[in-house]
């Protein structure tokens, strides 16, 4: 992520995510309330009556937040336009559809735990992840970065008309040992082998080494070559790699706080422990499920797990929003979505 902009003057970041993840880290930080401002492409009625009067335009618009869903390749920021041109209604309802490449202002009232997370998302070392889009005679071999990917390699085999079972073979094996080479290179976590149809499949048979196909995940695309690659980026199975390895480091937070609470450590869990702990200045680490965010803020009763957020950003605590998608935020959501690694004992 880039930050573009930064008037903390007037609480204004203007950012530029560059891969999905970055999306990730914006959902965690944009809250309804805020107001964000964006390109957007809105349907304006001219004068008439005729269908073909409702024409297509790219606007700038500014909205209020109501509701933040992150999906598939985007993040989607619905709301009410506070402004835009002359032809869009004030009070009318709108959707920004944020992805990589596009840039959102975000006005709001900042916690330093949320700025903090701009910040770690601008410095975040690039996924270590590995794409190989591949049919039975062509492959193209990328790594994540944070502006998207990098091409390693494009390979090209010889399928003739006899043989081809044997050819394919061949193939798959020499993609499969660059493949190997990649992540030893760049100690790869996962490795997304994506193809047109069901060659994923058979490179799957052909792939012997245990440690490499426990970093595999498959994915469809519709072709083997660097728009393969691009296609792969937006696939769910990609998506699902980087929270995998994004989890890692929630779920190790999660796990500390199930140990201690079994040797009796410095720890609190639960609305009304951690509340105390929070009042009390002892919270170090405040971890808090993105699940519990949402249903307080449905049920209307998100002001009290705001009131902790800011209790103990301002007391210089580490604050973790934690996905429930995960093992760890379903056992963080079975100690009531809210938890805390303690500076000192407290009872409570």
């Amino acid at each position: 992520m880039k930050i573009l902009k930064n008037d903390q003057k007037n609480n204004l970041l203007e950012v530029l995510p560059e891969h999905a993840d970055d999306l990730w880290a914006l959902s965690q930080v944009i809250d309804p309330g805020d107001e964000v401002a964006g390109k957007t492409v809105r349907k304006i009625k001219l004068e008439g009556e005729r269908k073909s009067d409702i024409i297509k335009k790219t606007v700038f618009l500014k909205l209020a937040v109501e509701q933040v869903e992150l999906v598939t390749g985007e993040l989607r920021i619905a709301g009410k336009i506070l402004d835009g041109p002359e032809d869009v209604a004030r009070g009318s309802y709108h959707t920004l559809a944020i992805e990589p490449g596009t840039s959102v202002t975000i006005v709001k009232h900042w916690m330093s735990f949320q700025l903090q997370r701009v910040k770690e998302a601008t410095e975040a070392k690039p996924p270590s992840i590995i794409i190989c889009a591949f049919d039975r005679e062509d492959a193209v071999i990328a790594r994540m970065t944070n502006a998207g990917h990098e091409i390693l390699a494009k390979l090209k085999g010889e399928v003739a008309n006899k043989h081809v079972e044997t050819k394919v073979k061949n193939f798959f094996a020499e993609l499969i040992t660059h493949i190997q080479q990649y992540v030893l290179r760049f100690n790869v976590e996962r490795v997304i082998l994506a193809s047109p149809a069901f060659w994923k499949d058979e490179l799957l048979k052909e792939l012997k080494d245990p440690t490499l196909r426990k970093k595999a995940i498959l994915a469809t695309v519709s072709s083997a070559d660097e728009q393969g690659i691009i296609e792969a980026l937006k696939r769910p199975e990609t998506q699902e790699a980087l929270r995998q390895e994004r989890s890692a480091k929630e779920l190790k937070l999660v796990e500390e706080v199930l140990a201690g609470i079994a040797k009796g450590s410095a720890i609190a869990y639960g609305l009304a422990e951690v509340t105390a702990a929070a009042g009390a200045g002892a919270i170090a680490t405040l971890l808090v499920s993105d699940g519990l965010i949402a249903r307080t803020r449905a049920d209307g009763t998100f002001s009290a797990v705001e009131s902790i957020l800011r209790t103990v950003d301002g007391a210089s605590g580490t604050v973790v929003i934690v996905s429930s998608s995960h093992d760890g935020g379903k056992k963080l959501d079975g100690l009531g979505g809210i938890a805390a690694l303690l500076r000192y004992r407290l009872d409570v």
